[in-house]
């Protein structure tokens, strides 16, 4: 039987001096999963489904395409697309309308607020805080209203608008390597600091210097005990 490496698992006190003692000047922080604990874009994407402001017919699209995903026919990359894609011919100002009040709703509960006191206190301290997402951003930029980072410091998945409505053209989907990329773009090659919570995060964590797994999945647990770098579980996903 194959043994599964497990990584060192740090204290909030250990992380915070950790974190503290790198002293970011950049720091860049994943968001589902890492920043607070539900998964927005699926959590989006069925709440859309159940308040109607998706069609019946982009409905049963996307959960076709949704079961491809979860049964590996569907790319994470094509799935983080689509689920933003289907909000074509939607106005903007209804679509950001939506993410405000879902978030408030369902998602703001469950930030953990272990990472907001410390979001706050590395902006405090007059770290440059960026956020990068393959969910969409409407949802992120609602999100991170709350860690007072501006939506110009915004990587999410996004299509372009034309006059006010969204189209099916996709602007960037940052997963994996993408997100990487994404940050290149934006002319951050070495971050100071990057937290994130999945594989999906493995590449990005891999450019900086100082890498923090928070809330590690299976598959980032294990790559992180590879690399030895600790990890660290807020209260929330403790208990």
């Amino acid at each position: 039987m194959t043994t599964v490496p497990t990584p060192a698992s740090l204290t909030t006190t250990e992380f915070f001096a950790r974190v503290y003692e790198a002293t970011p000047r950049i720091a860049v922080f994943d968001c589902d999963g890492t920043l607070w604990r539900p998964d927005s874009g699926s959590s989006f994407m069925r709440w859309t489904m159940e308040t109607g402001l998706l069609s019946a017919e982009a409905t049963a699209w996307l959960n076709e395409r949704y079961e491809g995903y979860n049964s590996g026919q569907v790319s994470e990359l094509a799935i983080c697309g689509e689920m933003v894609q289907v909000y074509r011919g939607i106005r903007e100002e209804v679509l950001r309308k939506a993410a405000a009040e879902f978030f408030s709703k369902i998602i703001e509960p469950h930030i953990f607020p272990e990472m907001l006191q410390l979001v706050r206190d590395l902006r405090g301290a007059g770290a440059e805080i960026w956020a990068v997402s393959s969910t969409c951003d409407w949802v992120v930029e609602e999100g991170v209203k709350r860690f007072d980072i501006p939506a110009s410091r915004v990587l999410a998945a996004c299509v372009e608008c034309a006059k006010g409505v969204a189209t099916d053209r996709l602007l960037d989907v940052p997963t994996d390597e993408g997100k990487v990329s994404s940050l290149a773009r934006a002319g951050i090659t070495s971050p100071d600091a990057v937290f994130g919570n999945s594989v999906h995060d493995a590449a990005m964590l891999a450019i900086t210097r100082h890498p923090f797994p928070v809330n590690p999945s299976v598959e980032l647990a294990s790559f992180s005990a590879e690399q030895g770098w600790p990890v660290y579980y807020p209260a929330a996903v403790r208990q």
